[in-house]
């Protein structure tokens, strides 16, 4: 005999968050696939280059919250590609700083203008107010805002 438990899953949090993000990012994650054949974590990657510059990829993954793992796989990737060099730091050999190349930057810049478009969309539902909400509570959730 099923046991019938009173639990809404489909207004469970961790739930709303995940289908939420699939749903919101699926066209946005079809633009980098097709154009540019990246992965999630490439676009991550290189979007945090394009924006704060020369980085590691430790410093990559502290921002992003990505397991340093996945950060080295789209690093490979995208050297393979010539989107980003690999320098070694001359005093600590296991440091490596990465930097977006010309191709690099070219795809950054596309790839910004698609992405401030589509957010812009998203919240087009939303009032301004709600899309403020929305934002400063998923930036807690996050771990973002230190309020």
């Amino acid at each position: 005999m099923t046991e019938k438990h009173e639990f809404d899953l489909q207004n469970f949090l961790p739930y709303l968050l995940n289908q939420a993000a699939e749903e919101s990012s699926l066209a946005f994650q079809q633009v980098y696939k097709d154009r540019y054949g990246m992965l999630r974590t490439e676009w991550r990657v290189l979007f945090h280059l394009g924006i704060y510059g020369r980085m590691t990829a430790k410093e990559i993954g502290q921002r992003s919250k990505m397991h340093k793992t996945k950060i080295s796989r789209a690093v490979a990737r995208l050297g393979e590609r010539r989107f980003l060099t690999r320098e070694q730091d001359d005093r600590d050999r296991r440091l490596e700083y990465l930097e977006l190349t010309n191709l690099g930057l070219t795809a950054y810049r596309d790839l910004l203008g698609v992405a401030q478009t589509y957010d812009a969309k998203l919240s087009a539902g939303l009032s301004a107010e709600e899309d403020a909400v929305l934002r400063r509570a998923l930036r807690k959730l996050a771990g973002f805002d230190a309020d």
